[in-house]
């Protein structure tokens, strides 16, 4: 099934039955990505009146509540609202969906002691390129990042050039395949997420950071349509599930 989307004065053509899924569920049968500290996320069947609410107990249906905080285990999409006081809600601030996305890869610097992305490999990877939105994998790309427990590990983070970058280039949503974009541990400062938000100046209240993300090796680098779906939480985050489709040419 094909879908020819009119973007600005430019057809674009994809098969929309071969979408690339690229969010991480909640898996509690499995070892879920974890992040931040928390106990793992937990979906359990209800009891009311001392029943089991679950039909292999014996009830008509299965009643299951889930515990769980998104930005430890599971792709998410937050905005602003995620570092201000005054309370921002994801899903009243995103109100479109389908984006023009670039997809590259970076081989993380080491720069005293931390592993980084910088902004001279973004520009590399992105010339002179007019995008919506850019979604990175880091190297290695393992199927551990599925799995990983990020806790105390100081994983890869975006240097603040880099986030300044991509607000100047007009990035609108920034999708990565790790917990954040700061350091795990900066003493509170968030210089990335509030470079890329501009809370310096004039709010980017629309622009969107998707973290826990992940991009299959099969995938190749360069452009995509995508399609940032996230569920209907009044929270500065929430579950997403960001899909990509290749562009036919």
């Amino acid at each position: 099934m094909k879908a020819t989307i009119e973007y600005n004065s430019r057809k674009i053509e994809v098969n929309i039955s071969n979408p690339i899924d690229i969010s991480i569920p909640i898996d509690p049968s499995k070892k879920n990505v974890n992040a931040w500290y928390l106990e793992e996320p937990k979906i359990t069947a209800e009891k009311i009146d001392g029943e089991t609410i679950k039909v292999s107990e014996g009830a008509v249906v299965n009643f299951n509540s889930i515990h769980f905080n998104p930005h430890s285990h599971i792709t998410h999409t937050e905005c602003v609202g995620h570092i201000t006081e005054e309370i921002h809600s994801v899903n009243k601030n995103l109100k479109y969906f389908i984006f023009l996305a670039e997809v590259v890869t970076i081989a993380p610097l080491f720069h005293n002691g931390d592993f980084m992305i910088g902004v001279k490999q973004l520009k590399t990877a992105l010339k002179n390129k007019k995008r919506d939105a850019i979604v990175i994998r880091t190297l290695p790309n393992l199927d551990d990042k599925k799995s990983m427990q990020y806790s105390n590990t100081n994983p890869t983070y975006l240097s603040e050039k880099a986030a300044i970058y991509l607000r100047e280039k007009g990035i609108k949503h920034l999708l990565v395949d790790l917990p954040s974009v700061d350091k795990e541990n900066d003493n509170g400062k968030l210089l990335s997420h509030n470079a890329f938000w501009n809370t310096a100046g004039e709010i980017r209240m629309d622009a969107t950071i998707t973290e826990f993300i992940y991009v299959p090796n099969d995938v190749e680098d360069g452009e995509y349509l995508l399609n940032l779906m996230i569920a209907p939480f009044e929270n500065d985050a929430t579950p997403s599930k960001p899909v990509l489709y290749k562009i036919i040419k």
